[in-house]
């Protein structure tokens, strides 16, 4: 995949009018190469990973990538990370820089796969990203999460998909 590229996003088939059927072709299993690629940061509060304040949060920024006119939609990602039980990472792909956001610029090689199944089973999937990883002959800097639909549209499409996305060297 060229650089700064990421698989293609398609949000046309929406019947929840929230979160789009993920299309899962051409995620998994992917390579992906990241030079300065930008992305608004955005944090959530976490209780043990578990986000409490993401309903508010994601439609801001959302809202925000929409006004500056930087949302590339066909090319759409959020990384997910959490450094710590309390905390959450976001970023999300933007076109141009977004004002009053803090902005992110990525460098980097990595590795995708996809995984179906509730969000509790989050460590496995890391587990497993990391054997990929290393059966590819890298090693696993840090791992994010591309959570593609909420709850809510994850038990009305009857699938959770989860792309995990591993920066590696």
């Amino acid at each position: 995949m060229e650089t700064n590229a990421l698989p293609k996003y398609d949000a046309s088939d929406n019947p929840t009018n929230c979160c789009p059927r993920f299309n899962t072709r051409g995620w998994d299993k992917q390579e992906l190469h990241f030079k300065d690629k930008l992305f608004v940061k955005a944090k959530t509060r976490s209780i043990f990973h578990i986000p409490i304040n993401m309903a508010s949060v994601y439609p801001k920024t959302f809202d925000a990538i929409e006004k500056a006119g930087a949302n590339a939609a066909h090319e759409f990602i959020v990384m997910s990370y959490d450094p710590s039980p309390w905390t959450g990472e976001h970023y999300f792909s933007a076109s141009v820089d977004v004002p009053g956001q803090t902005m992110v610029h990525m460098t980097g090689d990595y590795l995708t796969r996809v995984f179906e199944g509730p969000y509790k089973n989050a460590p496995v999937w890391e587990k497993e990203m990391d054997d990929f990883v290393k059966n590819k002959g890298k090693h696993t800097r840090k791992t994010y999460f591309f959570y593609t639909t909420c709850p809510k549209c994850a038990k009305f499409y009857g699938k959770n998909y989860v792309v995990a996305v591993s920066e590696v060297q």
